[in-house]
């Protein structure tokens, strides 16, 4: 079965974009993916250290993402860019996670701009041999298009239809890419 995983880079307790991702993900399972989702505000990853191997859940993390066919990556947007919290985790991975991966990107902004934050994406998940798909989602104003609600188990939604659409888009194209690759 192929499988995807989620990569929340929000440590927000409402995160829009843990939100977001879980319709995404959602999405992939219903195609039939087994599906999983790292929330990065709930781990423990301190501060990537060169000089040590392993540090807090860094090789269970980095373990998810190297058995993963797929990958959805989401990040809020912050000062124009991803937030530190997944460059964090993103310095723990390397080409050996994402070698033949194929990578959906994502990401949620407070105001209207989120442009430079995928090109960011894009631009380093490139460096680690990953493969993005075409298809991306940026959400403008977030807070008013996905309903976080309180409870982390409810039912996460996108209250705009077309934008609801193109999420779930999202994790059905990661899926079929993730498939075709695997051969």
């Amino acid at each position: 079965m192929t499988r995807i995983v989620a990569i929340s880079g929000s440590r927000r307790e409402g995160s829009t974009t843990r939100t977001a991702l879980r319709v995404a993900l959602d999405a992939a399972g219903d195609a039939g993916a087994e599906t999983d989702l790292i929330d990065l505000g709930a781990v423990d990853l301190p501060l990537y250290h060169p000089d040590e191997d392993a540090q807090g859940d860094s090789e269970a993390l980095t373990r998810r993402v190297r058995e993963a066919d797929g990958v959805l990556a989401g990040t809020p947007v912050y000062r124009g860019s991803y937030s530190s919290t997944f460059k964090n985790f993103h310095d723990f991975c390397g080409s050996d996670e994402y070698a033949n991966t194929a990578v959906g990107l994502l990401a949620t902004a407070g105001g209207g701009s989120y442009g430079g934050t995928l090109e960011h994406l894009r631009s380093t998940f490139r460096n680690v041999h990953a493969w993005t798909v075409p298809d991306e989602v940026g959400i403008e104003r977030a807070s008013s298009k996905v309903a976080t609600g309180g409870d982390p188990h409810d039912h996460p939604r996108i209250t705009d239809d077309d934008l609801r659409r193109r999420t779930e888009r999202l994790g059905r194209v990661v899926l079929e890419h993730a498939e075709r690759m695997r051969g």
